[in-house]
């Protein structure tokens, strides 16, 4: 039998506010992160993925009290990034309700902490978020994508492709792959990057940037070759709900836990 694919919504959370921009600029906040959790749980999505956006850049740590409502409130798994920088923020992010925690900015800084992470709580409780560039490509940077941090804001020289080989292989248990070129943009994901990645790795990958319509999610978990595909504009502008998402995959015949809820 088929593993199900999952529809992942992301709750880019800036100043408390849910938050979303293009390209990672431009932002524009929506309202309560408590409030629009509870929206997609009872809509049927299979995650969330909840983001302080701004916590590394302006370096300091998310807000745990966000995560404690959020975890009050749903009855479905969530990971949690931004500002997670050791393992005692990793642990506090996991008591206040989380099941997973997601490293980006400062795992490339130190690599360590993504070992550290899964020997303390387990892989599977260790995502690697990922921040790509399409780039030209060099010596450094082969693949043609190179890892940029701090929101968007400090490019690496950093192979992307490289990058997510060595966490996986320092125990990393999923990776959120995140393309800035079609970040918001809603006209589809960055298919040659999520199967690149796809394909060099063995564990869960997650497509991120580009959804706009439910074709576009259907082409993440087959063209791509991702394990789920994370949403944000298209459900937080109310163009369509988990349900139709699903319903859309479903007829296309991608196995998916169809929501009881349209």
């Amino acid at each position: 039998m088929a593993l199900l694919k999952r529809v992942i919504v992301c709750l880019d959370v800036r100043r408390g506010q849910v938050t979303k921009g293009v390209k990672f600029q431009g932002n524009v906040d929506l309202g309560d992160p408590v409030e629009y959790a509870m929206r997609y749980d009872e809509q049927g999505v299979d995650e969330l993925v909840f983001y302080d956006i701004t916590a590394s850049a302006e370096e300091r740590n998310l807000f745990l009290d966000v995560v404690e409502n959020v975890a009050a409130s749903i009855r479905i798994p969530f990971s949690v990034g931004g500002g997670i920088d050791s393992l005692d923020s990793m642990r506090s992010v996991l008591l206040a309700g989380a099941e997973k925690v997601s490293l980006n900015s400062p795992a490339v800084r130190n690599p360590g902490l993504l070992t550290e992470g899964a020997e303390a709580f387990g892989a599977q409780c260790v995502v690697l978020g990922v921040d790509a560039k399409r780039v030209d490509k060099t010596t450094a940077i082969p693949s043609g994508y190179e890892v940029v941090i701090q929101g968007g804001r400090t490019p690496t020289g950093r192979d992307a492709l490289q990058w997510v080989v060595e966490a996986e292989q320092r125990g990393a248990g999923e990776i959120c792959l995140n393309a800035i070129d079609t970040d918001g943009v809603r006209d589809g994901y960055e298919l040659e990057l999520t199967r690149m990645v796809a394909d060099a790795v063995r564990i869960p990958v997650i497509a991120s940037g580009g959804g706009g319509e439910p074709s576009h999610l259907t082409a993440a978990v087959t063209t791509g070759g991702a394990d789920a595909a994370l949403v944000a504009s298209m459900v937080h502008y109310g163009d369509y709900t988990i349900g139709e998402i699903k319903a859309a995959m479903a007829a296309d015949g991608v196995p998916i836990r169809v929501s009881a809820q349209p």
